[in-house]
């Protein structure tokens, strides 16, 4: 579906101002409903449907979301693993379900009543009379066990742990205005032979002639700024940030069901992604933290930010990693899908360049970065990946 500027600007900018957190209009004018108990897991896939139970969640709790996706996804993929080896006719989405339910209840804690109830409705759902009812209760059972494993596989994950030291002083380098903010740095990846694997070149020096251009058009967009852009700016802020990646969730669960991929498929696709998504954080913060690069608005302190300033250097752009590996893997899984999800990818880029605290430079390293950390995802064996204890 192509997108519509007019339709998306005021569709954003009515969302800020309701304070409405629950329904995200998607990229490229999609929209998502958030899931709820009641949802149809037999129809919609319970991979999908977990997973839009998690994004509802994250809209109203403080949580870590890159790692709140992998883990989920991983416990998915290794439940419906596990469930085929075991049984000639798997109880997949049974599994699936257990697994889920595990991971969300650690990182929703306040939310088990509800994550319980989510897991009873899908057996209710589930055309399991008689006898079968035990099969159900088996994949359920096994989903659990293998969601307390990647608990365990979670807690080592150095997420947040490495200190960047301080910021080098002069002109060019990034001031913070409170405490760093660390993401990905240091942690323990899936794929990435080391943190650096993907760092890109540095940028334009500070003060040269296509470091001023590249100020400039951020200037000048601040100077400019149009209600599409705005909205762009506010929409992609909201909904993929440390804390929500809704907008990135929505479109992979719609591809998802509009493809009609089985679950055990989708598991593995939702791995993939948020996987890839992990790495190209890793490597980001990296490169981040190797540059220490200066952002617009504190070079040029006229440039006007809509948006709050992210407190941590400006190259590459963490929006740019994430969107890049996750459109990677969308576009391979879905090859007819290339062009949107690439279109997807861009617009969630130039979100930072219109909110003025990106450069055009920050956004092509971080899309670059992010599409070779998908590439290393899907041509990684994932039998020899992320091996549970």
């Amino acid at each position: 579906m192509k997108y519509q500027a007019g339709t998306l600007a005021i569709l954003a900018i009515a969302a800020v101002a309701a304070g409405c957190g629950e329904t995200n209009t998607g990229p490229r004018g999609t929209a998502t409903e958030a899931a709820n108990s009641s949802v149809k897991f037999w129809e919609a896939g319970a991979t999908a449907s977990w997973n839009e139970l998690a994004t509802s969640l994250a809209a109203r709790r403080v949580v870590n979301v890159n790692r709140l996706y992998v883990y989920l996804s991983m416990a998915q993929l290794r439940a419906a693993e596990a469930a085929t080896a075991i049984h000639p006719n798997p109880p997949t989405s049974a599994a699936i379900g257990g697994g889920s339910a595990a991971v969300l209840n650690s990182f929703f804690p306040d939310d088990i009543t509800e994550i319980e109830a989510a897991l009873d409705a899908q057996e209710a759902a589930e055309p399991w009379p008689g006898a079968k009812h035990a099969d159900f209760e088996t994949g359920e059972a096994l989903g659990r066990a293998v969601g307390a494993r990647v608990l365990t596989f979670a807690e080592g994950d150095q997420v947040g742990l490495a200190d960047p030291g301080p910021p080098p002083i002069g002109p060019g380098f990034w001031t913070p205005n409170g405490p760093t903010a660390r993401g990905n740095y240091r942690a323990r990846p899936f794929y990435l032979a080391s943190d650096s694997e993907f760092r890109p070149a540095p940028p334009p020096a500070f003060g040269s002639p296509a470091y001023l251009a590249a100020l400039a058009e951020v200037r000048l967009i601040s100077d400019t700024r149009t209600a599409e852009q705005l909205a762009i700016a506010v929409y992609w802020h909201a909904n993929q940030s440390p804390f929500s990646n809704a907008a990135m969730q929505n479109l992979a669960v719609e591809l998802i069901r509009s493809h009609h991929v089985k679950d055990a498929d989708a598991a593995k696709l939702m791995f993939l992604l948020n996987s890839a998504s992990f790495d190209a954080l890793i490597g980001c913060f990296d490169a981040k933290f190797a540059y220490w690069f200066i952002r617009p608005p504190q070079a040029d302190p006229g440039i006007i930010l809509p948006i709050s300033l992210p407190n941590h250097p400006s190259y590459p752009s963490a929006h740019s990693c994430i969107s890049g590996a996750i459109t990677g893997v969308l576009a391979a899984a879905f090859p007819s899908e290339a062009d949107r999800v690439a279109e997807v990818a861009e617009e969630a880029s130039l979100s930072r360049l219109y909110a003025g605290i990106h450069y055009r430079f920050d956004i092509e390293a971080g899309l670059a970065l992010g599409r070779a950390a998908a590439a290393k995802a899907l041509a990684a064996d994932l039998d020899q990946v992320a091996t549970l204890p």
